[in-house]
């Protein structure tokens, strides 16, 4: 489901190290208009698979972490959005359950989703791709 507001979306960790490495999501992430958010499980998901990005595409494994740390991020940790875990839970039960802390952060905040990943795909969520993202930034 594509709609709504785009002052404020929630990161998947996919869209977060597209970014990291310079590919398209870095685009969305200079945007100083919107405010982009993640959980604390996210950021752990996305240094986990620097070494590997580093490693396929010939890249500084510390340059890529610092460029993490410089994207314009805000981070909750699980305090913040356990309430809603529950009705993240029951949306994402046939699907992949390390997308549940994302769904329940946009949940808490009401927010969008912002992922290339197909799990958000047919839920509730307002959830959007790198590529609609772009297009609906571009018709601004």
């Amino acid at each position: 489901m594509t709609s709504g507001n785009l002052r404020k979306l929630a990161a998947d960790s996919n869209v977060i190290l597209s970014a990291v490495i310079g590919k398209a999501a870095l685009q969305v992430f200079l945007r100083p208009e919107i405010e982009l958010i993640t959980t604390q499980f996210n950021v752990l998901e996305v240094e986990e698979y620097i070494p590997r990005l580093a490693s396929k595409y010939g890249l500084d494994e510390r340059s890529l972490l610092l460029q993490l740390k410089m994207l314009p991020l805000v981070v909750f940790d699980e305090k913040h959005y356990h309430s809603h875990t529950p009705h993240a839970t029951r949306l994402l039960k046939e699907r992949d359950p390390d997308d549940v802390h994302l769904a329940a952060l946009a949940l808490k905040e009401e927010v969008p989703i912002w992922s290339n990943d197909r799990d958000f795909e047919k839920l509730s969520l307002q959830v959007y791709t790198t590529a609609q993202l772009l297009k609906a930034l571009e018709s601004r």
